[in-house]
Formats: structure tokens, sequence, C-alpha cells
């Protein structure tokens, strides 16, 4: 075994009807392993009762290590400050409504003992995914692989292993618009793709609804590709061409035909196709800039009402602790 301690971290919005369940299936997997572990949830300014449920759970095990973020940060950064806080030797993050099977932790881990730094779920397909979900995400992965610097890997999720020294590499980027997926492709390390099929959820409906999964999308675009802001360069090499044959046509219709009655859609078109290229160009812009703006304030990636009451020193193994 490449170590003996595991991190579980498992981001939660809202989550009470799942939480117990989930719970109930970690400990089952985690029975059947000689590990030390520890389950860090990450409550991510829930407003249902799912702070009371971890704080029970945290009395009645004390593998249950709650942390609670001082408002809603988001999936990404709640997954972040999860990884921040694991020291577990293998570290799995993935969400708890069930459709990361507990079930595959086991072969996350043979895969980690037979030295692989980080192991990957792709999620084959979703039971209950809807035909235009499906059609979107594969689209997307396509556009998104074609203008990337870095490969993201269709169908990758979320819920994967990272060995610690990958751990530590990650705590290493910062930035507050994060698409992890991207980040964990571009860290390199030695990886494996492990395939499953998604259940349905246990109980509840899914957080990330269109206006946050369009936001992760916007994101995994501006993090991992510069691609947009070429997008002007090229529009001007076509509209430089294209210009250049309306001044081919303006000289044969004035020298040629003799006809210089000037007609009023062209000129519309013209305004209305180049203003249009100009508003786009300076908005793919502007979206960088704000991006920038928003990292040179440095503030926090998240605030905690509550970190980790204890660490896995608590346990039978002792983590070296490590500076970022």
């Amino acid at each position: 075994m490449r170590g003996s301690s595991l991190s579980i971290v498992v981001p939660v919005y809202n989550e009470s009807d799942n939480l117990r369940y989930f719970y109930e299936a970690i400990c089952q997997e985690m029975a059947k392993l000689d590990y030390d572990w520890e389950l860090i949830f990450v409550n991510d300014g829930s407003t249902d009762n799912s702070k009371e449920i971890l704080l029970e759970l945290e009395k009645e095990d004390s593998h249950v290590q709650p942390i609670f973020l001082a408002k809603n940060s988001g999936h990404q950064l709640a997954l972040t400050c999860g990884l921040d806080h694991a020291d577990g030797d293998a570290v799995i993050t993935m969400d708890g409504d069930m459709q990361h099977p507990p079930a595959l932790i086991p072969t996350l881990l043979d895969y980690w003992n037979q030295g692989y730094d980080i192991v990957q779920t792709i999620r084959e397909a979703t039971e209950d995914a809807s035909w235009l979900k499906k059609l979107t995400s594969a689209g997307y992965y396509k556009l998104l692989n074609i203008i990337s610097e870095v490969p993201v890997q269709p169908g990758g999720s979320d819920f994967r292993l990272m060995d610690h020294q990958a751990v530590v590499a990650f705590r290493h980027y910062r930035e507050h618009a994060r698409f992890i997926r991207g980040i964990v492709g571009a860290m390199g390390f030695n990886q494996i793709q492990v395939h499953f099929t998604a259940p349905p959820r246990y109980a509840g409906v899914s957080k990330f609804s269109p206006k946050k999964m369009l936001r992760l999308a916007v994101d995994g675009v501006f993090t991992c590709s510069t691609f947009p802001l070429r997008i002007g360069l090229y529009a001007g090499m076509v509209t430089m061409f294209a210009s250049f044959l309306l001044f081919l046509h303006v000289l044969y219709e004035t020298f040629v035909q003799e006809d210089t009655v000037a007609g009023w859609p062209t000129i519309m078109a013209c305004i209305l196709f180049f203003g249009g290229m100009q508003l786009l160009v300076l908005g793919l812009i502007g979206e960088y800039l704000g991006r920038t703006y928003e990292e040179t304030k440095r503030r926090p990636l998240y605030l905690l009402e509550r970190g980790k009451p204890c660490d896995m020193k608590a346990h039978s193994t002792t983590i070296k602790e490590e500076k970022l």
C-alpha cells in the first residue's frame, strides 16, 4: 500500500435528504478496507437542515469532519476548500447524491496502489439525464477540446482520487473562477481513467440550475483557453478580405458599369456587421479583463464559518503538514 489514510471530500448544498444514506453507504465500503479515513463534508451555505444533520453525524462518528462555509461559494470552491483541508495519503472527491457510487472507492484505491497519482472517473451516461442534457454536454466538451490548450475528457466528473502529492500541487492553483476538471487535466502526474454509469439521484433534485451550469461552462472556456481573444484577429482577417472584395465591386460599378448610385441596404448591412463584430470582440476582451481584475483583488477563495474540528492525527496515522 502507498499509504494508510484516506480523505473523502464531499460538497454539500441542501442535501439533507441524501446525507445519512450517503454516510451509511460510505461506512459500508470503508468497513471492507483497512484504512484510517475521514469524511469531510463541506457545507456550502445550505439553507435546509443539512448543517444540523452534519453536526449530528459529527457527534456520532469521529470520522465525520464537517466544514461550514460562511456563505454559498459554489461547488468548485467547496471542493477546493475540502482539498485544502484534506490530510489523507489519498483524497477522493465526490458528490453526496449517490450519482458518484461509493462502491467505486475500492477500485480507485486499487489503481492508486498500482502507482497512479490521479484516478479520474469518466461518466459514460447518467440514467435519468435527458437527451437534451446529453447532447449539449457532448457538444460542449467537443468544442472545449478544440479551443483548449489542455485536454478535458468528455464525461469527466469531479469524482476522482488524487495522491497527496497531487493535492499539494493542486493547492498552488488559486484562481477564483475555477474549472477543476481543466486544472487537474493540466497538472500532469500519472493519470488513469475509470468509466462508470451514474445512477439516478437517491433523493431531491440537482442543485445545478441552468444558470450555474452555464456559468461553469463559461468558466471552463475562459479558464482553459485564450482562443476567444483570437476571435478578433480571425474576424478581422475575414472582414478585411470581404472589404477588399467590396472595394473591387465599387471600382467595377464606377468604371465599368458607370453606376454609382449608392444603395442604403449595403451601407446598413456593413454598419451592422462591423458594429456587431466590434461589440463581440470588446465583450470578449472585457470578460478576460474582468477576470483579471477579480484576481488582482486577492480576496480569499472562501470564508469559513467553522473549519475542520480536528485532523487525522486523532486517528493512528500522522500526516506531515505541508505549506502552500
